[in-house]
């Protein structure tokens, strides 16, 4: 069946099924005057309810099908917004049903009865919430774009009227750019089938910020590690400390490369790091020897020349820093941790100890030092980073919410990462720390691209 003659059986089903006793009235009606019999009559309306009710339940619980291979996920969500649209294209109808067929004049009216009117409107109505409640459930739970904030405004709004429908026709636009974004991205994958785009001569060492750890349940770098190996790269994890100073961390990453090299047989490893992990990689490189085992380094976000704001932090009472700071380092102790230092990894943020440890870490000769980074285009492009955000944007101007533009510029500096919208790409959104999609801006293809370069380069 054709996508056109698709949606013009639906087009006559839905308000059909909606209306099935009214339905199965004017057909009965149209059937004796054609002069069928009884029993046929009774067949064709069984046959006929049995098609529009499986219809209707298609409509309710089933999800979309397509070519592209876009997932389960992506299809139940397009399904769910398939399921809003047809419900309010029932209620429109039904509209304009009641209106016409139920006057005291219709025919159709006084061959049903009263009883029968009821029944027809009451199924009509349930009909359609059925179709609007389940549709919308399904993209409340497995849209990725709606994020935190609308899914409760959805919530609040629900028993609004027409607040409702607003919210409503505004999430199914965003489920379909979702799905639209999807699809491409499956459609792009499918031509990359057995690629080998990102399968560079060196192994990849992806190193982790301040305040995690390489999870095995939930990857730091998000859907990026999967996509770089389904094209051909070949991935390990620094597995440093979440809040170890950048001395300590260090030597994990030291141990790591060499680990790396024993497991491989590869000369070298080329790392790509987030965060305070470009502090920690350079520290290995430069003052632990690791630069003949390293090939390139690209920092993602880092601080390389500190944060301003963090010397405002440092200016707390000394007390009331110390006793924070053994706060996080017993919680982050119970996760892992073997020395927990919150108090002096921070303080390394400051602009004067982050000038002292660029003196002492030069970049090393044969290793290949380049780095990107991000903005935030106003406060409420991230919420938990809007107050740091709006105290670096003063004194430092643009930044991702914790690390200015300037601040993260190193060797060759390779871009600032944003998107067409008012929201930009956050510290953390550049990591697909909450696994969406932002449009304008495709992570998961930005480090493609990314390693793709390393391996033109020769890395």
């Amino acid at each position: 069946m054709s996508r056109f003659l698709k949606k013009l059986y639906l087009a006559i089903a839905v308000p059909c099924a909606l209306n099935l006793p009214l339905f199965l009235g004017m057909l009965e009606q149209l059937m004796e005057k054609a002069g069928a019999g009884m029993g046929v009559i009774r067949l064709l309306q069984i046959l006929a309810a049995v098609l529009l009710v499986l219809t209707y339940l298609w409509l309710l619980v089933w999800p979309v099908r397509d070519s592209a291979r876009t997932g389960l996920r992506a299809r139940m969500m397009m399904g769910g917004r398939r399921s809003i649209c047809w419900g309010l294209y029932g209620a429109v109808l039904q509209v304009w049903v009641i209106w016409r067929l139920f006057r005291p004049a219709s025919g159709i009216a006084l061959m049903l009865g009263k009883g029968f009117q009821i029944l027809d409107v009451v199924l009509a109505v349930l009909g359609i919430l059925f179709l609007l409640f389940f549709g919308t459930l399904r993209i409340f739970f497995t849209s990725r774009r709606l994020g935190i904030v609308r899914r409760i405004v959805m919530l609040l709004t629900w028993w609004i009227p027409l607040v409702n429908l607003a919210v409503l026709l505004y999430a199914c636009r965003l489920v379909y750019e979702e799905y639209d974004f999807e699809r491409e991205k499956a459609e792009l994958r499918a031509l990359r089938v057995d690629s080998d785009l990102c399968a560079t001569r060196y192994p990849l060492l992806m190193v982790h910020g301040i305040g995690f750890r390489d999870l095995r349940y939930f990857n730091y770098w998000g859907r990026i590690p999967r996509e770089l190996k389904r094209n051909g790269a070949v991935i390990y994890y620094g597995n440093q400390e979440a809040l170890g100073t950048i001395a300590y961390n260090a030597e994990d990453i030291r141990k790591r490369i060499l680990q790396i090299r024993e497991e491989t047989g590869a000369e070298k490893v080329n790392i790509i790091a987030h965060s305070k992990g470009g502090l920690d990689a350079r520290c290995a490189v430069t003052t632990l020897g690791m630069s003949p085992y390293v090939a390139s380094l690209t920092t993602m976000n880092t601080p390389h020349r500190g944060c301003r704001f963090v010397d405002y932090a440092c200016r707390l009472p000394e007390g009331f820093y110390r006793f924070v700071a053994g706060c996080f380092d017993r919680t982050f102790a119970r996760f892992g941790d073997k020395a927990p230092d919150f108090y002096t990894a921070t303080h390394q943020f400051a602009t004067e100890e982050s000038a002292q440890f660029n003196e002492k870490t030069p970049d090393m000769p044969g290793v290949y030092y380049q780095s990107y980074t991000s903005k935030m285009k106003n406060p409420f492009s991230h919420l938990l980073l809007s107050i740091p955000y709006c105290m670096i944007r003063p004194l430092e101007g643009e930044n991702d919410g914790l690390v200015s533009v300037e601040s993260a510029k190193w060797g060759e500096f390779r871009g600032v990462f944003s998107n067409k919208r008012l929201r930009g790409i956050s510290h953390g959104d550049i990591i697909d720390l909450k696994r969406q999609d932002y449009k304008g801006f495709d992570v998961v293809e930005t480090y493609v691209q990314i390693v793709a370069e390393l391996k033109e380069k020769g890395f």
